[in-house]
């Protein structure tokens, strides 16, 4: 072992120093967290939010509930906050995270893997530093983090090591390549963005493809098939470590947004999951795409432009305050956070690297980044769009497909460093063909400089929206002078567009510099590395730091609270009874879970709402709200805004008992609301889903339930009546267990104001299984036998307890392995060294 150390002890220490100077330049960056600071993240505060009563509860109880009725009437967890402490990766992951609080780590995990994976490709330390720093300050990592999808930071950042891994496997290192394929799967995976890593799958097929005909070429099929039997056992390893969650996913998936659609409406707008419109809201603009070589090529985030803004020093002063409170994003997307930004040096070394590096690692990687670039554009090439949604397994249950980007940010970055490699290793390569440089550089640096002299020609400065407004108030009276502020906002756009444009010119051109005077003998490798490391970081560093910065940060109490309870709140939470919805219409009831944090609420924060509770928000619930909101303002009397109420019928369903309409006083307290369980007299019977939701407009929902034909053979003989004296009651209360006392001298159809899923909840009369049914499109039903009953509702999935068991044996497997493989491999040199 120390011969080991001894005979690669360079190799050791430069490898040392590298993810020493990860964690520092990590640090550094993120230097508020030094002061016990954490960063204020959007999406992460929302989260707080709907995991709330989640979280409460397992801290209260020790255990983990599987359901939240604190978001969307109720919801499964699975997608907001499961702790499941069976899967041992999760101390794997805290080891790579190397003790910075999430999801700092994820940035220094991104340069360690790729490092890893350029390392694995032969790439000398010193390139595989300068590629770790370029990619781990990618732009859509801190624009990712600084929104709080932190999830999605860490399934980009495992991304490197699982191709790492597959190559390592199809280069014969089946032991450690199979290894670090499992744990990275599994890490990846673990990090729960399905979507990300549905994306990485492409880049892994690619590479399969690509070691098919090699393999078809070199006829060296059993290399090929142990590779793919190792990595098949590898993925399966890693992947069932996460099983309990990707299972319940799977099923609950079904019934959610991104499952097939329940109602036949739109059809040409529907696909076997998420609808094309939603899927392709965030469609990159085509021109937008120069953005992995310009920052500033649509203007950077949505956000004003700003009165401090150089690029407004020449504007009239008359527009200068309307412009200023401008968007400083012009593309075509509904709004951004920041662009896509890959470096200007490391596009101009990807172009460089198609004519250098050779092998079908370039063209793997080619085809990956031109992929994803397609995919991005979306509704803006729609027939290829189309084609992935309607063929493409898998491809239409995620949306927003602008995130595709993140193959051409591993893709871009990977072949512009084997090309850096490749030149240093063979400084002939250029010395031959000095063409390839010049073509590279006029291809990047040479467009960046004729779009600076042209802009207009090549580009418009103005949003579609934009236009269509300027068109319409320019035909107006004040035509001349709403035609003067376009001009001047389309010049100020051009001053901030120019300024990114000669920038990233520039960085090519000293990048250029380093390797021409390099080839002409001028400047040693060494000097090149400093020379290029150095402006990658100039080039990477401030573009990071408009999106995230120390302005991004706040105290540790400010994140671990992040909603002020309201007077309004106060006020509700007095309220003692067990189970009732609140909606607050002062937010975006629908993408917002502020209310969720105090309440259970009607509305929330979440992009996997269930379908049939998606359905019904939009042909009740959000009409309704709004209808109240408009009855509220012109009424006169407490009777009017009760009467108003009473309209209201799915809110009532619902058992909305309070509604906020100012934080600052008491809510309306809603005596129309139709409490936990109800009691009917009637069927309306339905053939369709499409029947069964437009029923609910014409009918007492009260008194007469909607349901489909095909829970008639529950009932039996089941026959209604109009006359009850039935008594149904909520006596205790868990978000998974739901206890009713019941007593009637007739059998009784109930209706519970709760979310129906077809698999989980289990109904308990007096200790036995009692049959669930659908009501009124969305909430559950049961016919109660006469008689005095303690009715229990409990959701039970089994996955939950199987899944567990799986994720702790793969578990268990992949660290004995590891251990395994760690003794055989100090032995195995032990020997060699005898």
């Amino acid at each position: 072992m120390n011969s080991f150390f001894k005979d690669n002890k360079k190799k050791i220490l430069g490898i040392i120093m590298a993810v020493f100077a990860f964690a520092v330049i990590t640090l550094v960056y993120f230097s508020p967290i030094l002061q016990g600071k954490r960063i204020k993240q959007h999406d992460i505060e929302m989260y707080k939010g709907m995991s709330k009563e989640i979280s409460d509860f397992r801290e209260s109880t020790g255990e983990q509930t599987l359901w939240t009725n604190s978001m969307f009437g109720g919801m499964p967890a699975w997608n907001i906050s499961v702790s499941q402490n069976t899967n041992l990766m999760n101390y794997i992951n805290k080891v790579f995270t190397a003790g910075f609080p999430h999801p700092i780590g994820a940035v220094f995990i991104s340069m360690l893997g790729f490092f890893i994976l350029l390392l694995i490709l032969d790439v000398n330390i010193w390139i595989s530093f300068i590629g770790a720093l370029a990619y781990g300050f990618t732009s859509y990592l801190y624009i990712v983090i600084g929104a709080g999808h932190n999830s999605k930071a860490m399934a980009m950042a495992y991304m490197a090591p699982v191709i790492a891994g597959v190559i390592l496997t199809y280069k014969g290192k089946y032991l450690w390549g199979g290894l670090i394929t499992a744990i990275a799967v599994a890490l990846e995976v673990r990090a729960g963005h399905l979507q990300i890593t549905y994306y990485l799958f492409f880049i892994v097929l690619l590479i399969v493809i690509a070691e098919f005909f090699k393999t078809v070429k070199g006829k060296k099929y059993i290399d090929f098939f142990k590779a793919n039997g190792v990595l098949a056992i590898a993925a399966i390893l890693g992947v069932l470590t996460c099983s309990t969650t990707l299972y319940a996913n799977y099923e609950y998936g079904k019934e959610t947004m991104r499952g097939n659609p329940v109602l036949s409406k739109d059809v040409e707008n529907q696909t076997k999951g998420l609808e094309r419109d939603y899927v392709t809201q965030w469609s990159y603009g085509i021109g937008e795409t120069w953005s992995l070589m310009i920052p500033n090529v649509k203007g950077g985030a949505s956000a004003q432009i700003g009165s401090n803004n150089p690029a407004l020093e020449n504007t009239d002063p008359r527009f200068r305050s309307t412009i200023a409170q401008q968007s400083a994003y012009w593309g075509d997307q509904p709004g951004t956070s920041g662009p896509v930004y890959v470096g200007a040096i490391v596009v101009f070394l990807f172009v460089l690297g198609l004519f250098v590096v050779k092998g079908e690692y370039k063209w793997i990687l080619l085809a990956a980044t031109i992929l994803s670039i397609l995919l991005s554009w979306g509704k803006n090439f729609m027939g290829f769009t189309d084609f992935f949604l309607d063929y493409i397994p898998g491809y239409n249950k995620f949306r927003a497909v602008s995130m595709t980007l993140v193959i051409a940010e591993v893709c871009i970055p990977l072949l512009a460093f084997l090309a850096l490699s490749q030149i240093v290793k063979n400084p002939d390569i250029l010395k031959k063909n000095m063409k390839y440089l010049y073509i590279s550089f006029g291809l990047t640096a040479g467009l960046c400089l004729l779009f600076y002299i042209l802009p207009n020609i090549f580009f418009s400065f103005l949003s579609k929206s934009e236009v269509a407004q300027f068109s319409e108030l320019s035909s107006g009276k004040d035509g001349a002078l709403y035609q003067s502020l376009a001009t001047q906002l389309e010049n100020v756009r051009v001053a901030i567009f120019r300024k990114d444009a000669i920038r990233s010119f520039l960085l090519i051109t000293i990048a250029a510099l380093c390797i021409l005077l390099f080839e002409k003998d001028k400047l040693k490798a060494n000097a090149v590395f400093v020379c290029i490391s150095v402006f990658v970081l100039i080039d990477m560093f401030p573009i990071n730091k408009r999106y995230l910065n120390n302005d991004n940060f706040i105290s540790k109490r400010q994140f671990d609270k992040p909603f002020v309870m309201t007077n309004a709140d106060k006020s509700i939470l007095i309220d003692n009874e067990l189970d009732y919805r609140v909606v607050d219409i002062t937010k975006n009831v629908f993408n917002d879970a502020s209310t969720s944090y105090y309440h259970k609420s009607i509305g929330g924060y979440h992009g996997a709402k269930l379908r049939r509770y998606q359905d019904v928000i939009t042909q009740y619930i959000s009409p309704e709200i709004q209808n109240f909101a408009y009855i509220f303002k012109g009424a006169k009397t407490e009777y009017d805004v009760i009467k108003g109420l009473e309209q209201q019928k799915v809110l009532n369903m619902l058992n909305t008992k309070y509604i906020i309409y100012n934080p600052d006083v008491q809510p309306i307290q809603n005596p129309q609301a139709f409490g936990n369980a109800w009691i009917v007299n009637d069927i309306k019977w339905v053939n369709t889903p499409n029947e069964e939701i437009d029923a609910i407009a014409t009918t007492d929902v009260k008194n007469t339930v909607v349901m489909n034909r095909e829970f008639e053979s529950l009932l039996g003989s089941y026959v209604p009546h109009d006359m009850s004296d039935g008594f149904i009651e909520l006596i205790t209360y868990k978000p998974n267990e739901l206890t009713y006392n019941f007593n009637s001298n007739k059998d009784e159809l109930v209706v519970f104001s709760e979310i129906w899923t077809s698999k989980g909840w289990k109904m308990y009369v007096d200790g036995k299984v009692h049959p669930l049914l659908r009501a009124n499109y969305f909430l559950r039903s049961s016919l109660i036998p006469q008689g005095r009953h303690e009715i229990v509702m409990k959701y039970e999935p089994e996955v939950w307890r199987v899944g567990n068991t799986i994720a702790l044996i793969s578990s268990l497997i992949i660290l004995f392995v590891l251990i395994g493989a760690v003794v055989y491999s100090i032995s195995k040199r032990k020997i060699e060294k005898v």
